[in-house]
């Protein structure tokens, strides 16, 4: 390559385009220098990032995760493992990790979702805008909302309960994983964490089964790494 680390916009995010060869610690810090070199653009960016060019450990992932946070105020939602300018040889991979797909690759869509609205998809779905209350989406994988969820998600619409929901403001009406669902009028886990958020800052959310129950929590690289 002619340069080490390539910056390219992709319609998910950022598309990191990395040097094969280079050994990691010096490829770290060229991703540094890309990335402060394009502070200004991405100055308190929102994005989904994936990487191209070469294969990197759940740790390398993190690590670069991290560089970038510390480097700058870009705030990176999640990593996009099926992005279509990768599909040909990450098929394998984006089918293992969705589990009930077989040969659909993530979807997407621009704009705000209001009352009355529905998209469905039979794959997983990208929004980059808000889904207000009394609209509704629907996927047989995996539902990132890059805004705000206010109104119904329905991820795993197949059954698969290994799915999961993504949020940059996580304050549903309803939402559903498999065959689980947790309502904002619930008593339980929904309601506990609408009100602690009340009292703090809004940062990204996920939203998976656990022991039968629909759990959200910040996303950090712990609940990264269980996926």
């Amino acid at each position: 390559m002619s340069q080490p680390v390539i910056l390219k916009s992709n319609r998910y995010g950022i598309n990191l385009i990395l040097d094969p060869w280079l050994p990691f610690e010096e490829l770290l810090g060229h991703i540094s220098e890309k990335f402060l070199e394009s502070e200004k653009f991405f100055q308190n960016a929102h994005i989904a990032v994936s990487f191209e060019g070469r294969e990197l450990s759940a740790e390398e992932e993190y690590r670069i995760l991290d560089t970038i946070s510390q480097k700058t105020s870009i705030h990176v939602v999640c990593i996009i493992d099926n992005d279509e300018l990768r599909e040909q040889y990450t098929k394998q991979q984006v089918e293992r990790r969705l589990a009930e797909q077989s040969e659909n690759t993530g979807k997407f869509y621009k704009g705000t979702l209001r009352s009355g609205q529905a998209l469905e998809c039979e794959a997983s779905i990208i929004v980059i805008g808000d889904v207000n209350p009394g609209a509704k989406v629907v996927s047989m994988g995996n539902i990132i909302v890059l805004g705000a969820l206010k109104g119904i998600a329905y991820a795993g619409s197949s059954g698969n309960e290994e799915c999961f929901v993504v949020a940059l403001d996580m304050n549903p009406v309803q939402i559903k994983i498999g065959e689980i669902i947790g309502r904002s009028e619930d008593k339980g886990i929904l309601a506990s964490i609408r009100e602690r958020r009340k009292r703090t800052t809004m940062d990204p959310q996920i939203a998976m089964v656990s022991n039968g129950h629909i759990l959200i929590e910040p996303i950090t690289k712990n609940t990264l790494n269980k996926f």
